[in-house]
């Protein structure tokens, strides 16, 4: 769901990927076999990536329509790991509807179109994923709906993407299915092809049982996971809360605190906190045309002593409007000075259609109205709000002009715009307030974690954020920063394709 856009140098161990000592380094070979009426795609691809989306996006150019790698957070962390693995495929839906597509090669990559019609789009995509697990995975910050024909949709779309897969996994492959898009695939494909090595990885939080059990599919959901070999989460604590519910539910036994059995065949449970390219954005940030862009934004803002910047999808979990009370709140007790302080608020367009997401957006622009009607200048709004999305450039120009960052989520599985920030701190300055429930909280211990439904907490770390000593700021953010050095998005897959290998 998030645009993070990373494309991290090639260093993906094929050995890792592919489980075997001998690989054929050729493009998958195709086969074309007739089931029926349907006309299928078979290949002997050694790794599958099975994930909602595929890595691309089409767009119009000079010489028409032509497809572009979509700047997105897993494409960062697989696309280097595949470099190097040989016959590697990657299923997913092309964001097209109705739409029938060949597989094709691109930037390096093996693409298997897996098609949806508008209905399906509506059933699976818009209902299921986003209507019923989005709000419960996420504390149900907005009530989840729970309909049938929603649940129909999702489970004939992850019947599509599992059949592919089947089809174009080798002998023996290896196969990872991301996110809760797909929760179903696992146990399909495993009743399908008990031959091959199965991974699931959760990109969003996974719930306490106590929520997941109110799902009337609960079971089959469990179940749909539970054909992986291995089960990764973004924290220890989402594989906590599976290896309860499985238990509890009694379709499976416990082996160890990280191991369930099913059906005698061994099930592993373990956190891979995901992380970005950090070599991209630590070079990018210091590139002399981001550093003027920099220099350039400070002066559009009038030069202020201190500039906020927050960078979200417009969505209810993110925390935006309290995070604009809070700063409002600031503003009027006057702890924080209009003339000496901006803030940036990137907001980019998600779900308009759906009537949270509308409510959210009115909200939003009611508080940055509010603030900059009290507290701006001719010429100078105190909050400066974008509902657009920004390229990776600008981006990095607004990491590098903020002097705090502000990432508040009410719950998140990692929130990548947290390692991101710290990334672009070549110099060591900044300070980031981090909410203590999104993931890379467990690992940024450094950064002020605050709870973002204690307003009058949060205000005080803005304020703390806003006043810090230079020496502390360098001590936290050097120390964030070997974090997120340690733990980039090449490690993260490696890390989750060698457990699985060893599963």
């Amino acid at each position: 769901m998030h645009r993070q856009s990373c494309d991290a140098s090639a260093r993906g161990p094929a050995h890792l990927l592919l489980g075997t000592t001998h690989v054929n380094q050729q493009r998958p070979r195709l086969v074309r076999s007739f089931i029926g009426d349907t006309e299928r795609v078979t290949a002997s691809s050694r790794l599958v990536i099975v994930a909602n989306r595929l890595p691309v996006k089409q767009v119009e150019g000079d010489d028409g329509e032509h497809w572009e790698t979509s700047p997105g957070g897993l494409v960062a962390a697989l696309k280097p790991a595949m470099a190097d693995a040989g016959e590697v495929a990657w299923l997913g839906w092309t964001g097209g509807l109705d739409q029938v597509e060949e597989p094709f090669d691109h930037d390096g990559m093996h693409l298997v179109p897996v098609p949806l019609s508008p209905v399906e789009r509506d059933l699976h995509y818009e209902g299921m994923a986003n209507g019923t697990l989005w709000p419960l995975y996420h504390d149900k910050v907005q009530p989840a709906e729970f309909h049938r024909h929603w649940y129909d949709g999702y489970r004939r779309v992850n019947q599509r993407f599992a059949d592919e897969a089947a089809n174009v996994a080798g002998s023996g492959a290896t196969v990872w299915v991301h996110d809760y898009q797909l929760q179903l695939v696992p146990g399909m494909l495993r009743q399908a092809r008990p031959d091959l090595k199965i991974g699931f990885f959760l990109h969003i939080p996974f719930p306490p049982p106590e929520l997941f059990h109110q799902l009337p599919w609960r079971n089959a959901l469990t179940n749909g996971l539970l054909g992986a070999d291995l089960v990764g989460f973004q924290t220890s604590n989402g594989a906590d809360n599976f290896h309860r519910l499985a238990i509890g539910l009694g379709l499976a036994t416990r082996e160890t605190k990280r191991a369930l059995i099913v059906d005698g065949r061994r099930v592993r449970l373990k956190g891979f906190p995901i992380g970005i390219d950090n070599a991209r954005y630590n070079a990018a940030s210091s590139d002399p045309e981001v550093v003027t862009a920099a220099q350039d934004l400070r002066a559009r803002l009038g030069q202020p002593h201190k500039v906020l910047l927050g960078v979200d999808r417009l969505d209810y979990t993110k925390g935006i409007d309290v995070r604009l009370t809070a700063f409002k709140e600031l503003l009027a007790e006057e702890r924080i000075n209009p003339s000496q302080v901006s803030m940036i608020q990137v907001a980019e367009p998600s779900r308009d259609g759906v009537d949270a997401y509308v409510t959210l957006r009115e909200n939003v622009e009611r508080l940055v109205g509010q603030i900059n009607g009290d507290y701006g200048r001719v010429g100078f709004p105190v909050v400066h709000y974008i509902h657009q999305s920004r390229s990776f450039e600008e981006l990095m120009a607004m990491y590098r002009a903020a002097d705090v960052m502000l990432v508040t989520p009410f719950r998140d599985g990692m929130n990548l715009v947290a390692k991101e920030y710290v990334a672009t701190r070549y110099d060591e300055t900044g300070a980031l307030v981090l909410s203590e429930f999104a993931g890379a909280a467990a690992q940024l211990k450094d950064a002020l974690l605050v709870n973002p439904h204690d307003i009058d907490g949060l205000k005080a770390a803005i304020v703390e954020a806003v006043e810090m000593e230079p020496d502390e700021a360098r001590r936290r953010m050097r120390s964030m920063r070997r974090v997120v050095r340690r733990n980039d998005a090449i490690d993260w897959a490696t890390n989750f394709l060698a457990e699985l290998s060893s599963s």
